[in-house]
Protein backbone atom coordinates (compact mmCIF):
# COMPACT_ATOMS: atom_id res chain seq x y z
CA UNK A 1 0.00 0.00 0.00
CA UNK A 2 1.47 3.65 -0.94
CA UNK A 3 -0.09 6.40 0.84
CA UNK A 4 0.82 9.95 0.56
CA UNK A 5 -0.66 12.47 3.47
CA UNK A 6 -0.20 16.15 2.47
CA UNK A 7 -0.12 17.61 5.90
CA UNK A 8 -1.85 20.71 7.15
CA UNK A 9 -4.02 22.20 3.96
CA UNK A 10 -7.00 24.37 3.72
CA UNK A 11 -9.11 22.34 2.02
CA UNK A 12 -11.52 24.23 -0.24
CA UNK A 13 -14.13 22.52 -2.62
CA UNK A 14 -16.16 24.86 -5.16
CA UNK A 15 -18.74 22.56 -5.20
CA UNK A 16 -20.90 22.32 -2.71
CA UNK A 17 -18.62 25.08 -1.40
CA UNK A 18 -16.52 23.82 1.63
CA UNK A 19 -13.37 25.20 3.27
CA UNK A 20 -11.92 23.26 6.15
CA UNK A 21 -8.71 24.50 7.91
CA UNK A 22 -5.90 22.33 9.96
CA UNK A 23 -6.68 19.28 7.68
CA UNK A 24 -5.16 16.28 6.10
CA UNK A 25 -5.77 14.78 2.67
CA UNK A 26 -4.38 11.16 2.63
CA UNK A 27 -4.08 9.65 -0.87
CA UNK A 28 -3.42 6.08 -2.17
CA UNK A 29 -2.50 5.63 -5.70
CA UNK A 30 -4.42 7.76 -7.63
CA UNK A 31 -7.33 8.21 -5.15
CA UNK A 32 -8.06 10.21 -2.28
CA UNK A 33 -9.02 7.66 0.58
CA UNK A 34 -9.45 10.20 3.51
CA UNK A 35 -9.71 14.14 5.03
CA UNK A 36 -9.50 14.74 8.00
CA UNK A 37 -7.09 15.75 11.30
CA UNK A 38 -4.06 14.46 12.12
CA UNK A 39 -4.29 11.36 9.56
CA UNK A 40 -0.56 10.44 10.29
CA UNK A 41 -1.56 8.69 13.50
CA UNK A 42 -4.29 6.62 11.35
CA UNK A 43 -1.97 5.10 8.62
CA UNK A 44 1.72 5.41 10.47
CA UNK A 45 3.65 4.29 7.20
CA UNK A 46 2.22 6.60 4.81
CA UNK A 47 4.41 9.52 3.51
CA UNK A 48 3.78 12.90 4.47
CA UNK A 49 4.24 16.09 2.53
CA UNK A 50 3.84 19.50 4.29
CA UNK A 51 1.94 21.97 3.23
CA UNK A 52 1.84 24.69 5.85
CA UNK A 53 -1.44 25.82 5.09
CA UNK A 54 -1.65 25.80 1.34
CA UNK A 55 -5.01 26.03 -0.03
CA UNK A 56 -6.05 22.50 -1.93
CA UNK A 57 -8.81 22.60 -4.21
CA UNK A 58 -10.36 20.18 -6.62
CA UNK A 59 -8.31 20.04 -9.67
CA UNK A 60 -9.98 23.34 -12.37
CA UNK A 61 -10.93 21.74 -15.95
CA UNK A 62 -11.11 23.65 -19.20
CA UNK A 63 -13.75 22.13 -20.53
CA UNK A 64 -13.31 23.71 -24.15
CA UNK A 65 -10.38 24.16 -25.36
CA UNK A 66 -8.12 24.02 -28.71
CA UNK A 67 -4.60 23.10 -28.69
CA UNK A 68 -3.41 23.37 -31.95
CA UNK A 69 -3.80 27.10 -31.73
CA UNK A 70 -0.54 27.50 -29.20
CA UNK A 71 1.79 28.48 -31.85
CA UNK A 72 -0.70 31.31 -32.86
CA UNK A 73 0.35 33.94 -29.94
CA UNK A 74 1.60 36.96 -31.74
CA UNK A 75 1.55 35.49 -35.10
CA UNK A 76 3.16 36.99 -37.66
CA UNK A 77 1.07 35.56 -41.24
CA UNK A 78 -0.39 37.82 -43.47
CA UNK A 79 -4.11 37.95 -41.86
CA UNK A 80 -6.42 39.94 -44.09
CA UNK A 81 -9.19 42.34 -42.42
CA UNK A 82 -11.92 40.15 -40.85
CA UNK A 83 -14.97 42.16 -40.09
CA UNK A 84 -17.30 39.48 -39.02
CA UNK A 85 -16.72 35.70 -37.59
CA UNK A 86 -16.62 33.63 -40.68
CA UNK A 87 -14.08 36.01 -42.15
CA UNK A 88 -12.02 35.46 -38.90
CA UNK A 89 -12.06 31.69 -39.30
CA UNK A 90 -11.53 31.61 -43.02
CA UNK A 91 -8.73 34.13 -42.73
CA UNK A 92 -6.94 32.96 -39.55
CA UNK A 93 -7.81 29.78 -38.21
CA UNK A 94 -8.62 27.90 -41.17
CA UNK A 95 -5.71 28.40 -42.52
CA UNK A 96 -3.72 28.05 -39.07
CA UNK A 97 -4.84 24.64 -39.37
CA UNK A 98 -4.19 23.84 -42.30
CA UNK A 99 -0.83 24.40 -42.01
CA UNK A 100 -0.15 22.50 -38.79
CA UNK A 101 1.82 19.35 -39.38
CA UNK A 102 3.04 16.58 -37.11
CA UNK A 103 6.07 18.82 -35.78
CA UNK A 104 4.32 21.94 -34.83
CA UNK A 105 0.97 19.83 -33.46
CA UNK A 106 3.21 18.51 -31.06
CA UNK A 107 4.81 21.82 -30.12
CA UNK A 108 1.26 23.34 -30.17
CA UNK A 109 -0.01 20.59 -27.71
CA UNK A 110 3.83 20.44 -25.27
CA UNK A 111 3.51 24.18 -24.56
CA UNK A 112 -0.31 24.23 -24.01
CA UNK A 113 -0.38 21.39 -21.79
CA UNK A 114 2.31 23.10 -19.77
CA UNK A 115 0.82 26.34 -19.56
CA UNK A 116 -1.97 25.09 -18.64
CA UNK A 117 -1.05 23.19 -15.44
CA UNK A 118 0.90 26.40 -14.72
CA UNK A 119 -2.66 28.20 -14.86
CA UNK A 120 -4.02 25.37 -11.95
CA UNK A 121 -5.37 22.81 -14.36
CA UNK A 122 -5.25 19.27 -13.91
CA UNK A 123 -7.38 18.31 -17.41
CA UNK A 124 -8.07 20.03 -20.75
CA UNK A 125 -11.14 18.82 -22.67
CA UNK A 126 -9.61 19.77 -26.55
CA UNK A 127 -10.86 20.01 -29.45
CA UNK A 128 -8.77 19.43 -32.38
CA UNK A 129 -8.52 20.42 -36.08
CA UNK A 130 -5.24 19.60 -38.65
CA UNK A 131 -6.95 18.95 -42.53
CA UNK A 132 -3.38 17.93 -43.98
CA UNK A 133 -2.40 15.72 -40.84
CA UNK A 134 -5.48 13.88 -39.76
CA UNK A 135 -4.46 10.06 -39.57
CA UNK A 136 -2.53 10.17 -35.87
CA UNK A 137 -3.14 13.34 -35.02
CA UNK A 138 -5.15 12.81 -31.77
CA UNK A 139 -2.41 10.18 -30.89
CA UNK A 140 0.13 13.20 -31.17
CA UNK A 141 -1.83 15.24 -28.90
CA UNK A 142 -2.38 12.33 -26.35
CA UNK A 143 1.73 12.19 -26.62
CA UNK A 144 2.01 15.55 -25.34
CA UNK A 145 -0.53 15.40 -22.74
CA UNK A 146 1.05 12.51 -20.77
CA UNK A 147 4.84 13.86 -21.34
CA UNK A 148 3.78 16.83 -18.94
CA UNK A 149 1.32 14.37 -17.19
CA UNK A 150 -2.45 16.07 -17.60
CA UNK A 151 -5.48 14.51 -17.61
CA UNK A 152 -7.65 15.55 -20.85
CA UNK A 153 -10.07 14.60 -23.48
CA UNK A 154 -9.55 15.07 -27.83
CA UNK A 155 -11.57 14.70 -30.65
CA UNK A 156 -11.08 15.66 -34.23
CA UNK A 157 -13.19 18.02 -35.75
CA UNK A 158 -14.92 16.66 -38.66
CA UNK A 159 -16.10 19.11 -41.11
CA UNK A 160 -16.32 19.17 -45.05
CA UNK A 161 -14.85 22.50 -45.03
CA UNK A 162 -11.73 21.46 -47.21
CA UNK A 163 -12.45 18.30 -49.12
CA UNK A 164 -15.75 17.43 -48.85
CA UNK A 165 -17.55 14.15 -48.09
CA UNK A 166 -13.86 13.04 -48.05
CA UNK A 167 -12.64 14.99 -45.27
CA UNK A 168 -15.82 13.79 -43.39
CA UNK A 169 -14.98 10.36 -44.01
CA UNK A 170 -11.59 10.94 -42.63
CA UNK A 171 -12.62 12.70 -39.63
CA UNK A 172 -14.91 10.41 -38.23
CA UNK A 173 -12.40 7.70 -38.72
CA UNK A 174 -9.40 9.48 -36.83
CA UNK A 175 -11.85 9.77 -34.34
CA UNK A 176 -13.00 6.14 -33.78
CA UNK A 177 -9.25 4.92 -34.34
CA UNK A 178 -8.29 7.18 -31.75
CA UNK A 179 -11.37 6.17 -29.11
CA UNK A 180 -10.28 2.13 -30.18
CA UNK A 181 -6.47 3.34 -29.60
CA UNK A 182 -7.58 4.04 -26.09
CA UNK A 183 -9.77 0.99 -25.15
CA UNK A 184 -6.69 -0.91 -26.32
CA UNK A 185 -4.46 0.59 -23.88
CA UNK A 186 -6.65 0.36 -20.95
CA UNK A 187 -7.22 -3.22 -21.31
CA UNK A 188 -3.53 -3.40 -21.10
CA UNK A 189 -2.81 -0.78 -18.38
CA UNK A 190 0.81 0.07 -19.80
CA UNK A 191 0.09 3.70 -19.14
CA UNK A 192 -1.88 5.97 -16.86
CA UNK A 193 -5.16 6.73 -18.32
CA UNK A 194 -4.82 10.04 -18.76
CA UNK A 195 -6.69 10.71 -21.78
CA UNK A 196 -10.11 10.04 -23.03
CA UNK A 197 -12.16 10.50 -26.22
CA UNK A 198 -14.93 12.64 -27.88
CA UNK A 199 -16.22 12.55 -31.16
CA UNK A 200 -15.54 15.36 -32.54
CA UNK A 201 -17.26 17.65 -35.24
CA UNK A 202 -16.77 21.43 -36.17
CA UNK A 203 -19.72 22.81 -36.32
CA UNK A 204 -23.47 22.31 -37.74
CA UNK A 205 -22.83 24.79 -40.59
CA UNK A 206 -20.10 22.42 -41.83
CA UNK A 207 -21.33 19.09 -41.32
CA UNK A 208 -24.12 17.73 -43.73
CA UNK A 209 -26.01 15.26 -43.25
CA UNK A 210 -24.15 12.98 -44.47
CA UNK A 211 -21.45 13.60 -41.75
CA UNK A 212 -24.02 13.63 -38.97
CA UNK A 213 -24.92 9.67 -40.15
CA UNK A 214 -21.25 8.83 -39.57
CA UNK A 215 -21.28 10.42 -36.54
CA UNK A 216 -23.97 9.29 -35.15
CA UNK A 217 -22.75 5.54 -35.92
CA UNK A 218 -19.49 6.33 -34.24
CA UNK A 219 -21.30 7.26 -31.20
CA UNK A 220 -22.45 3.67 -31.11
CA UNK A 221 -19.36 2.15 -32.30
CA UNK A 222 -17.08 3.56 -29.57
CA UNK A 223 -20.19 4.51 -26.85
CA UNK A 224 -18.75 8.21 -26.62
CA UNK A 225 -20.16 11.80 -26.89
CA UNK A 226 -20.23 14.50 -29.43
CA UNK A 227 -18.44 17.51 -28.82
CA UNK A 228 -19.24 20.54 -31.52
CA UNK A 229 -19.54 24.17 -31.87
CA UNK A 230 -23.10 24.94 -32.26
CA UNK A 231 -24.56 28.61 -32.54
CA UNK A 232 -21.04 30.17 -31.53
CA UNK A 233 -22.76 32.95 -34.54
CA UNK A 234 -26.14 33.57 -35.80
CA UNK A 235 -24.62 32.84 -38.86
CA UNK A 236 -24.46 29.16 -38.07
CA UNK A 237 -28.56 29.38 -36.78
CA UNK A 238 -29.36 30.77 -40.13
CA UNK A 239 -27.23 28.38 -42.07
CA UNK A 240 -29.34 25.43 -40.23
CA UNK A 241 -32.72 26.98 -41.11
CA UNK A 242 -31.57 28.22 -44.88
CA UNK A 243 -30.41 24.60 -45.68
CA UNK A 244 -32.14 22.32 -43.14
CA UNK A 245 -35.43 24.29 -41.88
CA UNK A 246 -34.25 23.57 -38.65
CA UNK A 247 -32.64 24.53 -35.49
CA UNK A 248 -29.70 23.37 -34.61
CA UNK A 249 -29.76 21.02 -31.59
CA UNK A 250 -33.47 19.32 -33.35
CA UNK A 251 -31.39 18.31 -36.33
CA UNK A 252 -28.51 16.90 -34.31
CA UNK A 253 -30.70 15.02 -32.20
CA UNK A 254 -32.65 13.41 -35.40
CA UNK A 255 -29.94 11.38 -35.39
CA UNK A 256 -29.33 10.66 -31.58
CA UNK A 257 -26.18 13.10 -31.27
CA UNK A 258 -27.09 14.60 -27.98
CA UNK A 259 -27.40 12.60 -24.57
CA UNK A 260 -25.31 12.89 -21.72
CA UNK A 261 -21.77 13.05 -22.66
CA UNK A 262 -22.15 15.52 -25.62
CA UNK A 263 -20.58 18.43 -25.01
CA UNK A 264 -22.03 21.31 -26.57
CA UNK A 265 -19.66 24.63 -27.10
CA UNK A 266 -21.05 28.31 -26.83
CA UNK A 267 -24.01 27.95 -27.38
CA UNK A 268 -24.85 32.03 -27.65
CA UNK A 269 -27.61 32.25 -30.22
CA UNK A 270 -29.56 28.37 -29.26
CA UNK A 271 -33.52 28.15 -29.70
CA UNK A 272 -36.05 27.71 -26.89
CA UNK A 273 -36.22 24.64 -28.42
CA UNK A 274 -32.56 23.38 -28.68
CA UNK A 275 -32.10 24.43 -25.08
CA UNK A 276 -35.07 22.32 -23.80
CA UNK A 277 -33.67 19.72 -25.90
CA UNK A 278 -30.24 19.42 -24.36
CA UNK A 279 -31.69 20.18 -20.70
CA UNK A 280 -33.93 17.17 -21.32
CA UNK A 281 -30.76 14.86 -22.48
CA UNK A 282 -28.73 16.22 -19.75
CA UNK A 283 -25.84 17.44 -22.39
CA UNK A 284 -23.37 20.07 -21.57
CA UNK A 285 -23.09 23.67 -22.46
CA UNK A 286 -19.41 24.74 -22.45
CA UNK A 287 -19.52 29.03 -21.90
CA UNK A 288 -16.33 30.73 -23.35
CA UNK A 289 -16.93 33.92 -22.34
CA UNK A 290 -12.94 35.74 -23.22
CA UNK A 291 -13.27 33.94 -26.82
CA UNK A 292 -16.55 35.23 -27.36
CA UNK A 293 -15.56 38.95 -26.16
CA UNK A 294 -12.39 38.55 -28.68
CA UNK A 295 -14.63 37.21 -31.63
CA UNK A 296 -17.47 39.56 -31.13
CA UNK A 297 -19.98 37.44 -31.56
CA UNK A 298 -22.50 38.87 -29.13
CA UNK A 299 -23.18 37.84 -25.36
CA UNK A 300 -25.26 34.31 -24.35
CA UNK A 301 -28.07 35.75 -22.10
CA UNK A 302 -29.76 32.30 -21.51
CA UNK A 303 -27.00 31.04 -19.04
CA UNK A 304 -30.02 30.73 -16.11
CA UNK A 305 -31.91 28.53 -18.37
CA UNK A 306 -28.83 25.83 -19.11
CA UNK A 307 -29.17 23.02 -16.99
CA UNK A 308 -25.26 21.90 -17.10
CA UNK A 309 -23.34 24.78 -17.20
CA UNK A 310 -18.83 24.41 -17.49
CA UNK A 311 -16.31 27.09 -18.65
CA UNK A 312 -13.66 26.45 -21.14
CA UNK A 313 -11.69 29.12 -23.43
CA UNK A 314 -11.90 28.40 -26.44
CA UNK A 315 -8.27 28.40 -27.34
CA UNK A 316 -7.01 31.26 -25.24
CA UNK A 317 -5.12 29.34 -22.64
CA UNK A 318 -5.93 27.29 -19.91
CA UNK A 319 -6.53 30.13 -16.81
CA UNK A 320 -9.44 29.16 -15.76
CA UNK A 321 -9.08 31.88 -13.05
CA UNK A 322 -9.35 34.30 -15.40
CA UNK A 323 -12.61 32.46 -17.07
CA UNK A 324 -14.37 32.29 -14.36
CA UNK A 325 -13.46 36.19 -13.55
CA UNK A 326 -14.02 37.19 -16.99
CA UNK A 327 -17.42 34.98 -17.62
CA UNK A 328 -18.63 36.26 -14.51
CA UNK A 329 -17.63 40.34 -14.98
CA UNK A 330 -19.53 40.09 -18.34
CA UNK A 331 -22.54 38.44 -17.18
CA UNK A 332 -22.84 41.34 -14.71
CA UNK A 333 -22.24 44.48 -17.42
CA UNK A 334 -24.40 42.45 -19.50
CA UNK A 335 -27.14 42.60 -16.55
CA UNK A 336 -27.04 39.41 -15.85
CA UNK A 337 -28.88 38.07 -12.31
CA UNK A 338 -25.97 35.46 -11.36
CA UNK A 339 -23.78 36.06 -8.29
CA UNK A 340 -19.67 34.34 -8.30
CA UNK A 341 -20.94 31.20 -6.77
CA UNK A 342 -22.91 30.73 -10.13
CA UNK A 343 -19.78 30.68 -11.99
CA UNK A 344 -17.65 28.36 -9.46
CA UNK A 345 -20.24 25.79 -9.96
CA UNK A 346 -20.21 26.09 -13.52
CA UNK A 347 -16.38 25.42 -13.04
CA UNK A 348 -16.54 22.94 -10.71
CA UNK A 349 -18.58 21.33 -13.17
CA UNK A 350 -15.86 20.57 -15.84
CA UNK A 351 -15.51 18.05 -13.16
CA UNK A 352 -18.56 16.33 -14.25
CA UNK A 353 -17.60 15.80 -17.69
CA UNK A 354 -14.47 13.79 -16.63
CA UNK A 355 -16.39 11.98 -14.15
CA UNK A 356 -19.29 10.77 -17.22
CA UNK A 357 -16.21 10.00 -19.43
CA UNK A 358 -13.96 8.20 -17.26
CA UNK A 359 -16.20 6.91 -14.98
CA UNK A 360 -14.48 7.73 -12.00
CA UNK A 361 -15.32 10.39 -9.56
CA UNK A 362 -13.98 13.92 -9.72
CA UNK A 363 -14.41 17.24 -8.20
CA UNK A 364 -14.61 16.84 -4.67
CA UNK A 365 -12.20 16.87 -1.28
CA UNK A 366 -13.51 13.19 -0.41
CA UNK A 367 -12.66 9.71 -0.41
CA UNK A 368 -13.08 8.09 -3.24
CA UNK A 369 -12.37 11.00 -5.80
CA UNK A 370 -9.60 11.32 -8.01
CA UNK A 371 -6.26 12.81 -6.37
CA UNK A 372 -6.47 15.55 -9.38
CA UNK A 373 -5.86 18.52 -6.98
CA UNK A 374 -4.80 22.26 -7.44
CA UNK A 375 -2.50 23.58 -4.78
CA UNK A 376 -2.25 27.57 -4.14
CA UNK A 377 -0.74 30.13 -2.05
CA UNK A 378 -2.91 32.22 -1.08
CA UNK A 379 -3.26 34.36 2.31
CA UNK A 380 -6.70 35.47 2.48
CA UNK A 381 -6.84 39.47 3.45
CA UNK A 382 -10.46 38.71 4.79
CA UNK A 383 -11.98 35.62 6.38
CA UNK A 384 -12.55 32.94 3.76
CA UNK A 385 -15.36 30.34 4.25
CA UNK A 386 -17.63 28.04 2.77
CA UNK A 387 -19.85 31.40 1.92
CA UNK A 388 -17.44 33.97 -0.11
CA UNK A 389 -15.10 31.14 -1.61
CA UNK A 390 -16.18 32.26 -5.02
CA UNK A 391 -15.86 36.22 -4.17
CA UNK A 392 -12.16 35.17 -3.25
CA UNK A 393 -11.71 33.53 -6.87
CA UNK A 394 -13.64 36.41 -8.45
CA UNK A 395 -12.04 39.23 -6.93
CA UNK A 396 -8.21 37.94 -5.46
CA UNK A 397 -7.37 34.65 -5.85
CA UNK A 398 -5.23 34.10 -9.62
CA UNK A 399 -3.23 31.81 -11.25
CA UNK A 400 -0.30 33.20 -9.90
CA UNK A 401 -1.20 31.25 -6.39
CA UNK A 402 -0.71 28.40 -8.12
CA UNK A 403 2.04 26.29 -6.24
CA UNK A 404 1.86 22.88 -7.54
CA UNK A 405 -0.41 21.00 -9.60
CA UNK A 406 -1.08 17.15 -9.08
CA UNK A 407 -2.98 14.97 -11.87
CA UNK A 408 -3.67 11.07 -10.57
CA UNK A 409 -2.13 11.14 -7.39
CA UNK A 410 1.37 12.60 -8.65
CA UNK A 411 3.03 15.84 -8.80
CA UNK A 412 3.59 17.13 -11.92
CA UNK A 413 4.14 20.76 -10.85
CA UNK A 414 5.37 21.47 -7.59
CA UNK A 415 7.04 24.64 -5.95
CA UNK A 416 6.14 26.22 -9.42
CA UNK A 417 8.58 23.70 -11.22
CA UNK A 418 8.29 20.76 -13.65
CA UNK A 419 10.16 17.66 -13.77
CA UNK A 420 10.81 18.30 -16.92
CA UNK A 421 12.95 21.03 -18.90
CA UNK A 422 10.50 23.82 -19.81
CA UNK A 423 13.19 25.92 -21.39
CA UNK A 424 14.42 23.77 -24.55
CA UNK A 425 10.99 22.62 -25.22
CA UNK A 426 9.89 26.76 -25.67
CA UNK A 427 12.56 27.56 -27.81
CA UNK A 428 12.12 24.85 -30.33
CA UNK A 429 8.22 25.98 -30.31
CA UNK A 430 9.56 29.56 -31.20
CA UNK A 431 11.55 28.04 -34.12
CA UNK A 432 8.68 25.60 -35.22
CA UNK A 433 6.33 28.58 -35.11
CA UNK A 434 8.26 30.39 -37.42
CA UNK A 435 8.15 27.55 -39.94
CA UNK A 436 4.35 27.16 -39.47
CA UNK A 437 3.50 30.40 -40.20
CA UNK A 438 5.66 30.47 -42.97
CA UNK A 439 3.26 27.84 -44.58
CA UNK A 440 0.30 29.78 -43.71
CA UNK A 441 1.46 32.24 -46.23
CA UNK A 442 2.14 30.22 -48.54
CA UNK A 443 -1.78 28.81 -48.38
CA UNK A 444 -4.41 30.27 -51.22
Amino acid sequence: MSILILKNVTAAQLYPAKICENVDIAIENDTIIDVGPSLGQRYPQAQSKEMFGRLVMPGMVCSHNHFYSGLSRGIQANIAPSPDFISTLKNLWWRLDRALDEESLYYSGLICAMEAVRSGCTAVIDHHASPHYIAGSLSQLRNAFIKVGLRGMTCFETTDRNFGSRELREGVEENIRFAKEIDVERQRGAQPYLVEAHMGAHAPFTVPDEGLAMLSEALKITRRGLHIHAAEDSYDVSHSHHHYGKDLLVRLAEYDLIDSKSLIAHGLYLSDADIELLNAKDGFLVHNARSNMNNHVGYNHRLTQIRNLALGTDGIGSDMFEEMKFSFFKHRDAGGPLWPDSFAKALSNGNELLARNFNASFGRLEAGYKADLTVCDYLPPTPLMAENLAGHIAFGLGANSVHSVMVNGVMIYEDRQFSIDCEPIFREAQKVAKKMWGRMDALP
